[in-house]
């Protein structure tokens, strides 16, 4: 090589690291899973009306983990009850991503629910007659359709119940019903998987089986994940809170842990 290459190439190498980086087109966010805007809900009327929501407007991010919390009677539930269509709304707008729940019949309502929202209650709402892979596929089944064969083994996989399948759900753990109601929640591909207090009946080794999974079904699935609960450490789990009180959200959390989400509710409650 000749002598004066290598001071080139040095002169080169620094040219390369001073030159700004090139840089890639930004891709724009995806549009929020569901949203509501200024949403009211009010039980009964007149001296005895409930304001249960009190001008709500919140987006649930594609892809993200969010956990609402707040006292009882704080509205959290109700929230997640309306934005998931489960539940009207007094006033405002809920939307399931760009479709406004609002414009939709009974009928479609039913249709947007089966297909693009999954559901996970606290008291599982299995089928005691069929067996774990039954229950799991059962709302496409009731919908005339068939589980895809590659999707269905990730979900049996990641939940981890491959050798219980075959079971009825008096057959399994209150973990493993549970696992049962997320798996059945996922596998039609929904939009949004809400979860109401998931891990309510679950003892602390199932309940962290259970939040593990959830997790890893928004890191690994891509799935988008919105979840009621009055526990810091489930709390722990998500990308971000949501703390409601007298049906508002009065205050946010981003990368919570168990023990910052017990800190802010301690502010809150002061």
């Amino acid at each position: 090589m000749p002598a004066e290459a290598a001071p080139r190439q040095t002169r080169r190498a620094a040219q390369a690291k001073k030159a700004p980086a090139k840089r890639t087109p930004k891709q724009p966010p995806p549009p929020p899973a569901a949203r509501a805007v200024d949403a009211e809900k009010v039980y009964g009327a007149g001296a005895t009306a409930v304001r249960a929501l009190d001008g709500v407007s919140v987006e649930f991010p594609t892809g993200h983990y969010t956990a609402i919390m707040g006292p009882s009677g704080s509205g959290k539930s109700t929230l997640m009850h309306c934005v998931a269509g489960l539940d009207t709304l007094t006033a405002g707008k809920v939307f399931i991503g760009d479709t406004d729940l609002g414009t939709l019949s009974d009928k479609e309502l039913t249709l947007l629910r089966r297909e693009h929202v999954g559901f996970v209650f606290q008291a599982f709402n299995l089928v005691p007659t069929l067996s774990a892979e039954e229950n799991m596929s059962l709302p496409l089944a009731l919908a005339g359709k068939k589980p895809d064969k590659v999707w269905q083994d990730t979900i049996v996989d990641t939940v981890g119940l491959r050798d219980r399948l075959a079971h009825l759900p008096s057959q399994l753990s209150g973990g493993q019903q549970q696992r049962v109601a997320v798996g059945r929640a996922l596998l039609s591909k929904p939009k949004i998987v809400f979860a109401d207090e998931p891990t309510g009946n679950l003892d602390s080794k199932a309940s962290a089986e259970l939040l593990q999974f959830l997790r890893r079904a928004v890191d690994d699935l891509d799935q988008t994940v919105v979840m009621v609960t009055h526990d810091p450490v489930a709390a722990g789990y998500a990308d971000s809170v949501l703390f409601l009180a007298d049906g508002r959200i009065v205050d946010s959390l981003d990368a919570p842990t168990a023990k910052k989400v017990l800190d802010r509710l301690k502010a809150l409650g002061e």
